[in-house]
């Protein structure tokens, strides 16, 4: 395997890592509005539509940054919403994008970023490649992957291997998946981070591939 998984502090030592006011609002912000949108989409909900623990992806960042972690500052969060972790990113330095299958999500993590003078690019379509063939089986019937979207890639002008750190927050099922797309598709050294329900939040070095010969 070529993921080298790095040691993530627990969840108790990240909440030690202290979260500015402005970094509060907005999160504030962004958990009302994702609370009105599952209201008002009630009757025909978003699959999958589940939001991460933000403030540790907050504090999970700040620790990569701290540690020079990421080989540099190209930040892509697969899978968006309303692109909240995207948003942290780049109010961390990084140039942060994300990818969402969902249009009326992007155009809501559009107008949050917005209102909030964040600059993060938002794209709809797929984070999986064209030609993929990393999925395989590897999808449980309980996964929500979603595997017949256009990949958002040419819209953006960039390839998964031209981002340093992704991250993801993949179902139950989904797990492995992830970690097999991102070795197969992102550069020698760049970082995966996920949130993994019961798992916690883990963090990935992508090494080099093995030699064929």
């Amino acid at each position: 395997m070529a993921l080298n998984e790095i040691r993530v502090p627990e969840d108790a030592e990240l909440a030690q890592i202290e979260i500015p006011d402005d970094i509060r609002r907005l999160l504030a912000d962004a958990d009302q509005r994702i609370a009105h949108y599952v209201e008002r989409t009630q009757d025909a909900p978003v699959i999958a539509f589940v939001p991460c623990d933000f403030p540790t992806a907050y504090r999970a960042l700040v620790w990569i940054r701290e540690e020079g972690l990421a080989p540099g500052t190209s930040f892509c969060e697969w899978g968006s919403g309303f692109g909240v972790v995207a948003m942290l990113a780049a109010s961390l330095g990084f140039e942060a994008t994300g990818i969402e299958v969902e249009a009326d999500l992007v155009d809501e993590a559009t107008e949050l970023a917005t209102d909030y003078e964040i600059p993060v690019e938002f794209v709809e379509g797929s984070f999986i490649p064209d030609g993929s063939d990393a999925i395989g089986d590897g999808l449980t019937e309980f996964a929500w992957l979603d595997v017949g979207t256009p990949p958002a890639y040419d819209t953006l002008g960039l390839d998964p291997d031209d981002f340093d750190v992704v991250f993801a927050y993949p179902w139950p099922g989904e797990q492995d998946v992830i970690c097999d797309l991102f070795e197969a598709h992102a550069a020698t050294g760049s970082l995966l981070l996920t949130q993994q329900g019961t798992e916690g939040t883990r963090l990935y070095r992508r090494g080099a591939r093995r030699s064929r010969l």
